[in-house]
């Protein structure tokens, strides 16, 4: 009865060996049938051992990703695609930033004005305000 459970079971890793062996024989031409993924999802570490193998190139260790990516794209003969501008960064209710920061700096002028006044009401109003609106600056951005 043992013999014929250890003949089933090494019939099950001959079988087990097999199936293996097919998988690692099929799975290095599935690698070669891929295609290197575009540069720009790649990662600063894989951007960086691409650009060591371009002769010429020193110093790739301490380049960032956009660096890399305008070595590799320039070596391979990638043109690069044209920036799109930076559309004005407006809140919900479309103020910018930049009138945001106007409004701070003409705030702390009266805030100024009331402080020499001694006005102290009026001082902890504009200040309350300007720290509003420092806030909303740093949610649009």
């Amino acid at each position: 009865m043992k013999e014929e459970i250890n003949k089933e079971e090494t019939k099950d890793d001959e079988i087990k060996e097999e199936a293996q062996k097919k998988v690692n024989k099929e799975s290095p031409q599935s690698e070669t049938d891929q295609e290197e993924k575009p540069l720009e999802k790649m990662t600063a570490k894989e951007l960086r051992s691409i650009a060591r193998e371009i002769p010429g190139v020193t110093g790739a260790t301490a380049m960032k990703k956009d660096e890399l990516l305008a070595i590799i794209k320039k070596h391979r003969g990638i043109e690069e695609e044209e920036v799109k501008k930076k559309k004005k960064v407006t809140s919900k209710a479309g103020v910018s930033v930049k009138d945001l920061k106007n409004k701070i700096i003409t705030l702390r002028a009266y805030k100024e004005a009331a402080y020499n006044e001694k006005d102290r009401k009026k001082v902890d109003i504009l200040r309350r305000r300007i720290n509003r609106l420092k806030k909303r600056t740093r949610k649009i951005v």
